[in-house]
């Protein structure tokens, strides 16, 4: 079995690989090398200088484009028209702080509450995911009195302190923390099951009580409602209602985390929760709220909010600020009024399909699922479902050579994770597909 891999290890450009390349890239690495440090991620054996994007398409230094299959930032397409408009606009009349009234500020997040079902009708503006998962912990703490948080065995959740403790798949040599449990992930092709629901539902049973067995009371659980970072799992529908029923019984609560399925991405609906029929006590959202303009936030109900800021003065100087408040209202527009929900639902069927149909000639194919526009291409020896992530990286790095760009997740790298930005159509597909189908024959 192929060992697990830390998340930004699955697709890094490592330092010392840059012997060939061209005098300005070679300078360009080394820049970024001395002010970031150890710090510093790149992707790809050759590092791209991506120059401008519209649409679906990211430009390069070298006057190349590449499609991009990779990237849920710009989740209503790069540099949209009606997007760059808002931001501009707002930011050449008011860009500051959150301490005023903004008429902008309340109709986003009048209409951003809108698409939540009942009782989660507040929000608190964050800047990130990070913050938003953050956020969602605190408050999770504050109405249960626990510390103690399940999340499943290669989750991703952001990056401050608490939220790395809640992210599995960021550790490298780190131990998982004191209060933190993880359970496998929902994964129906490797572990075969009559009910992933029961089984996650008993094994996030399990974790909560082990957690009060060490004398930590529990706090919640954290989910990404399509379980990105573990390799994209999103059926069958309804699978996460036993799942929650079984943390309200911990006495915790679920927060979804829809920082990457969020925002009409899974097709079904805005939100990938609802795929399941659930309302969790706590939705975060991040990337895509603002097409590229740093902006997150957190939903629940005005018992809990009320709960949490009778312990905690909570401010966030930049969250809500006029001008992202301009930019998520944009973005929402554009889903609306480009039918976006129906793109993504419609393109990611087509995508699913052709993908399968190659699988017919690729052995190494081995699964492909997901829900609308974010589908998970998984790589497998043949003839078995061994992992294989040898695969998975010739092929992320081989569609970059024809001008695609991809990334991968789950346990062990194999995945291909297939997120490109909503706007996706027919054409893009058969650019992808026709892409896979040729690198696939050369591997």
């Amino acid at each position: 079995m192929a060992e697990g891999k830390q998340i930004l290890a699955l697709n890094r450009f490592e330092a010392g690989e840059a012997a060939g390349f061209d005098d300005r890239l070679a300078a360009l690495i080394r820049r970024r090398e001395a002010t970031f440090g150890a710090a510093s991620v790149l992707f790809y054996k050759q590092p791209l200088e991506i120059m401008s994007a519209s649409g679906v398409w990211m430009h390069a230094a070298d006057g190349r484009r590449y499609l991009d299959m990779y990237n849920n930032v710009a989740s209503v397409g790069h540099c949209h028209p009606h997007v760059v408009a808002a931001i501009a606009d707002q930011a050449g009349r008011l860009a500051t702080n959150t301490r005023y009234l903004y008429d902008v500020v309340h109709t986003y997040a009048e209409k951003l509450l809108a698409t939540f079902p009942a009782p989660l009708a507040n929000v608190a503006l964050t800047c990130t995911g990070s913050e938003s998962n953050d956020l969602a912990m605190r408050i999770a703490r504050a109405a249960t009195g626990g510390e103690g948080f399940v999340v499943t065995e290669t989750a991703y959740h952001g990056n401050t302190s608490a939220v790395t403790d809640v992210s599995p798949s960021s550790f490298k040599q780190r131990r998982v923390p004191r209060h933190v449990r993880v359970v496998p992930a929902p994964d129906v092709y490797v572990n075969e099951t009559a009910d992933v629901g029961a089984r996650l539902a008993a094994d996030v049973a399990a974790a909560a009580a082990d957690l009060e067995a060490s004398g930590i009371r529990f706090a919640g659980m954290l989910a990404d409602s399509i379980f990105s970072s573990d390799g994209i799992y999103a059926d069958p529908p309804g699978f996460l209602k036993p799942v929650v029923e079984a943390v309200h019984a911990a006495g915790g609560l679920f927060i979804a985390d829809e920082v990457q399925p969020g925002f009409g991405r899974t097709g079904d609906a805005l939100w990938g929760f609802a795929r399941h029929g659930v309302v969790p006590d706590i939705v975060t959202m991040g990337k895509p709220m603002g097409n590229g303009f740093p902006m997150g936030g957190v939903v629940t109900s005005p018992d809990l909010m009320a709960v949490f800021a009778a312990e905690t003065g909570y401010f966030n100087t930049f969250g809500g600020n006029p001008v992202a408040a301009a930019a998520g209202l944009a973005v929402m527009e554009v889903i609306e009024g480009e039918n976006l929900l129906a793109n993504a639902r419609r393109i990611g069927a087509l995508v699913r399909d052709r993908l399968k149909a190659l699988g017919n000639r690729h052995p190494v194919i081995g699964d492909v699922r997901g829900a609308g526009l974010f589908v998970g291409l998984e790589f497998s020896e043949p003839g078995s479902r061994t992992p294989s992530p040898a695969t998975a990286t010739a092929v992320i790095n081989g569609l970059k050579d024809e001008g695609v760009l991809i990334g991968a997740a789950g346990l062990y790298g194999n995945v291909l994770k297939i997120r490109p930005p909503l706007v996706f159509a027919e054409e893009h597909v058969d650019v992808f597909v026709d892409a896979i189908d040729r690198v696939l024959g050369r591997i």
